[in-house]
């Protein structure tokens, strides 16, 4: 199956065109088929400079590059394949002489009406409560008018020609079968009076020549259905499958808007994003793998995805889902790949991190409670510098450590660990002190645990005392509890 993605680079890629492509690129791969990446390019007024690069940019990050179309080569935007070109500004001449050929076998039109006319009608239709919709005015010229205005050179638009007794029927990949009244659809504009197509024809057009198999795109252009598949009935050739996928929404309803958030990719990279997060998260919005699995690899992606499992109402856009999804694939790397990532950015702040043979040993430690690398450097700053601890953070109503009780602990822990021999300095040899002295000081557990790794990290949540401990060595652990006692 050959299937496609063609955004126009009018903005950063969304974070809804990342699902539509990645959709796309799942069901090529499951039939060992082509994606291709198309650039929509005919709304010259509204381009975006590097627009087109970071949609580009940002397949690439995602893992989904296209196997044919536009893409990056040696890291420089190029394109590759036999169906080109690729981007719609180059193939202006194709649409024109099949605008061209349209209006030849009566199918089209050229339209002479003025702004301000169609305005006009509008304003006319509203004022009546009518669908708003062209009144074929120019449908009406004589061939001999018609030709009067071309001789003299009067701007037009090519507008197709909708029969209006016909009822188009179609089946949906995702919505089932589809029935639509010709008569309540436009004649739509297929090319401007600047030569330049509109989507509608442009899109058919380059579906056709690039032998494309099936259209997925947002519930939006249903409406336009109807119009391209007159379009490839007028062209004589075979309609593609047609999927219309859900809207993403906010959390309140409405379409997702960066009025209420992020919605661009580029954002999302930014903060730190991991690639199979943001997959895994885009896939389940709108698809249901009928089992309770949640956590998908691109590759469980290709062998289980389906069309007859996307929902058709619109998808919550949850970023606590998406949050989560986040640190769960944090926890799938690998400890020297984690540690890997973060090494440079710990070693921003603490350049001796950058040698630290037990550095990945240090990662391990917060690996299972980071969602972000960029949470590293102060998670990890106490195995570098000694923390600053307050009388607050050493006491804990939750562990019922009372300011007063705090010279008592701390003395107790520093006795306790400073007559363990360096030989049993690990984390089962700090327990089993740590668990000795409860009796003899008449303590619970927490109470001796709380204030151990509050000394020790300066941080309210951190990884568990007896690991940090041992990680920290004798010496820097016996160094930290009195520096705390002595603060009191």
């Amino acid at each position: 199956m050959r299937t496609r993605f063609p955004p126009s680079p009018t903005g950063l890629l969304h974070v809804g065109g990342l699902r539509t492509a990645l959709y796309s690129y799942l069901l090529a791969k499951q039939t060992k088929g082509s994606f291709l990446l198309r650039i929509e390019d005919t709304d010259r007024a509204r381009e975006v400079p590097g627009a087109a690069e970071n949609i580009v940019e940002s397949l690439q990050w995602a893992g989904i590059p296209p196997d044919e179309g536009v893409m990056l080569q040696d890291g420089v935007i190029a394109e590759s394949g036999s169906h080109g070109p690729y981007k719609q500004s180059e193939r202006l001449e194709l649409y024109q002489a099949y605008a061209k050929q349209l209006m030849d076998a009566g199918h089209a039109y050229p339209c002479f009406c003025t702004t301000e006319r169609l305005e006009e009608m509008r304003k006319n239709q509203e004022a009546l409560h009518r669908a708003p919709m062209y009144d074929r005015h120019c449908l009406h010229l004589s061939p001999q008018e018609v030709q009067t205005k071309l001789d003299a050179g009067e701007p037009h638009v090519v507008r197709m020609k909708v029969p209006h007794d016909r009822l188009i029927e179609c089946t949906d990949d995702i919505r089932g079968p589809l029935k639509f009244q010709s008569a309540t659809v436009d004649d739509q504009v297929l090319l401007k009076s600047d030569g330049w197509p509109t989507y509608h024809l442009a899109h058919v057009v380059d579906d056709h020549l690039m032998q494309i198999d099936l259209v997925l795109r947002g519930e939006e252009w249903l409406s336009s259905l109807p119009k391209h598949l007159l379009l490839f009935e007028y062209l004589n050739w075979p309609a593609p499958r047609y999927a219309h996928v859900p809207l993403l929404l906010n959390a309140d309803k409405t379409k997702l808007s960066k009025r209420q958030g992020s919605v661009a990719v580029q954002e999302y990279m930014e903060k730190g994003y991991l690639p199979e997060a943001m997959l895994n998260f885009l896939a389940l919005l709108g698809w249901n793998p009928g089992t309770t699995q949640e956590l998908f690899s691109l590759q469980e992606l290709i062998e289980q995805f389906s069309l007859e499992r996307v929902q058709k109402a619109g998808a919550i856009f949850d970023l606590t889902k998406l949050d989560w999804l986040q640190g769960q694939w944090m926890r799938k790397l690998t400890a020297d790949e984690f540690a890997a990532r973060i090494r440079p950015l710990v070693a921003e702040h603490f350049p001796e991190a950058a040698a630290d043979k037990e550095f990945t040993k240090k990662a391990a430690l917060i690996q299972q409670r980071i969602t972000f690398f960029k949470e590293a450097p102060d998670m990890m700053g106490y195995f570098y510098r000694d923390p600053t601890v307050s009388v607050k953070l050493l006491a804990s109503a939750k562990q019922k450590v009372t300011k007063e009780q705090l010279p008592m602990i701390l003395e107790t822990l520093i006795r306790s660990l400073d007559a363990i021999p360096e030989k049993s300095w690990n984390e089962e040899g700090i327990k089993e002190s740590v668990q000795a002295m409860m009796g003899e000081a008449n303590l619970k557990l927490g109470q001796l645990l709380w204030p151990l790794r509050a000394a020790l990290t300066g941080r309210e949540y951190s990884p568990g005392a007896f690991e940090v401990a041992a990680m920290l060595g004798k010496e820097a652990v016996l160094k930290r509890l009195k520096g705390a006692k002595n603060i009191l």
